[in-house]
């Protein structure tokens, strides 16, 4: 996942879920990436009032983006084939 969030596609809105090793599902507006860690921004704060996070990298499990887009953003990440036109 560090390599995702390191090499954010151009074009592509830096927003979507993340999805944590402990069943978190973390919405974020921005972020800013270490060697070590993720630095997720949140709209709206959480149930604690926090609306930054700091995250291991092998702490996430998944990325949900919430753009509609294509496939092409994501050749650059290696990603290959097509996807269905809508």
């Amino acid at each position: 996942m560090k390599k995702i969030f390191q090499n954010w596609p151009d074009g592509l809105a830096r927003q979507g879920i993340v999805i944590t090793a402990f069943d978190e599902q973390i919405p974020f507006s921005g972020f800013m990436c270490s060697d070590d860690a993720l630095l997720l921004q949140r709209k709206t704060p959480d149930s604690m009032g926090a609306r930054m996070m700091l995250l291991s990298y092998d702490q996430v499990v998944a990325i949900k983006i919430v753009e509609i887009v294509g496939g092409k953003p994501f050749r650059g990440l290696g990603f290959e084939g097509t996807l269905p036109k809508r």
